[in-house]
């Protein structure tokens, strides 16, 4: 179920009413730019300043006969100014503002989903102290490889979430520009002054070369960040899943009074969420296709672009803000069960210490290649209640370069662990 609370924030963001009072705060801004500079009256950019207003219906009501939101828009602005509204949006085309409002929308976007990959940051931190020393299956290819710790299984997922969010940061940066050189953006209609000044205004940087619109590449490069975001979930939900078959049942997704995993099957407890996460990462992948489209516009602009965006960054953005809590919501109720996580450890009768088994051997100085034949010979003929370790004690081609004890030494786990809680301490230590 979604979490209305955690979402409306976000959501209110992308809303029409905030789209439209983002333009207002471009032309606010820009009206008084232009004051400072006597490009227009001083009393119409205060005017501006002050006492415009907007009516959401209102507009919508003349955007029927216009057939252009922007010049509704503007015209609704005006109305509320009586002769001063003659000075709003001078100079100005519609993707100037429209452009640098979406930079607005996506500066105060993204502090909202570095508050959500703050605080699952947090939470997976505390998986991986809690658990760095409770020893598990490694698998590759969903087959027994080494012994691992789940702490490190999700540090890897915390390291990952990490550079995410390092790339996000990065292209939400290089989107983040104003747009104020007129048609075709030759400044022809508006001053340079005026763009710089708004620049400080509005805490953005101004874009190098435009041409009607900010060059959609940038765009491109966030919406792409965005996916990785569904990415991370994804592989994380995917590691979560299968930990949950009832094959594996080394974690579940936590489970409330009264819930029901099936209409038909009373005992089931699904791992819903984290599924569910799974379908969110595809949709956010569909969009990476359309913006890269969404770069390539005829000569200096058209308006192929906007229909696709005013669907794909809201959605990318919400997508993201609810993935993220949701997955901080699943970690934090996450059953974990090391006893079925040691058992899990014995199914392979204890060839899963094979790769230390043949160090020891190559060690000691028989070759690696022999090592190799020897620990393969032996391990793929164990039968169904035998132990690794007691035919390799049995085995007189082993004990010549191995003693009981250190056969012992690897079968402990103890080696793994060590080496697991070190590194582990290590990449802590850098986060």
């Amino acid at each position: 179920m979604i979490e209305r609370y955690s979402l409306k924030k976000m959501s209110s963001l992308w809303s029409l009413e905030s789209r439209f009072l983002y333009m207002l705060k471009v032309e606010q801004a820009v009206a008084m730019a232009q004051g400072d500079l006597n490009i227009i009256p001083k009393r119409a950019a205060q005017a501006i300043q002050t006492k415009s207003k907007i009516s959401v219906p209102n507009i919508l009501k003349r955007e029927k006969k216009t057939c252009h939101d922007v010049t509704a828009f503007i015209n609704e602005v005006a109305s509320s100014l009586g002769d001063d509204g003659a000075y709003v949006h001078y100079g100005l085309t519609s993707s100037d503002v429209l452009d640098t409002a979406l930079s607005l929308q996506i500066k105060e976007a993204s502090e909202v989903i570095h508050e959500s990959v703050k605080e699952l940051k947090k939470t997976l931190k505390k998986i991986v102290q809690d658990h760095k020393g409770t020893l598990c299956s490694g698998r590759t290819h969903g087959i027994h490889a080494e012994p691992t710790s789940f702490g490190f299984k999700i540090l890897g997922h915390l390291v990952e979430l990490q550079r995410v969010e390092e790339t996000f940061n990065t292209f939400v940066n290089q989107s983040l520009v104003i747009k104020l050189s007129g048609a075709v953006g030759t400044y022809s209609s508006l001053s340079f002054k005026v763009e710089q000044k708004v620049c400080k205004l509005l805490k953005l940087k101004p874009e190098r070369v435009a041409t009607q619109v900010v060059p959609r590449d940038r765009l491109a490069r966030l919406v792409f960040s965005l996916s990785l975001f569904g990415a991370f979930l994804e592989r994380l939900s995917v590691e979560l899943r299968h930990l949950q078959r009832t094959e594996v049942g080394e974690v579940l997704e936590n489970f409330k009074q009264g819930q029901t995993g099936s209409s038909a099957m009373p005992h089931k407890k699904n791992p819903i969420s984290s599924e569910n996460l799974v379908g969110i990462a595809r949709i956010l992948r569909s969009y990476v296709n359309p913006s890269l489209e969404n770069i390539s516009l005829w000569h200096e602009r058209d308006i192929s672009h906007s229909s696709v965006e005013r669907v794909i960054l809201p959605d990318a953005f919400i997508l993201v803000h609810y993935g993220l809590d949701r997955m901080t919501k699943l970690l934090k109720n996450l059953q974990v069960y090391p006893r079925r996580m040691i058992e899990n450890l014995s199914l392979s009768q204890g060839l899963i210490f094979s790769s230390q088994v043949l160090n020891g051997l190559v060690g000691k100085g028989l070759s690696r290649e022999k090592s190799y034949a020897l620990v393969q010979s032996i391990s793929h003929k164990i039968k169904k209640g035998e132990h690794f370790q007691d035919l390799l004690k049995k085995n007189s081609q082993v004990t010549k370069y191995l003693n009981a004890k250190e056969i012992q030494n690897i079968f402990s786990g103890q080696k793994n662990l060590n080496s697991l809680l070190a590194h582990i301490d290590r990449v802590l230590k850098e986060i």
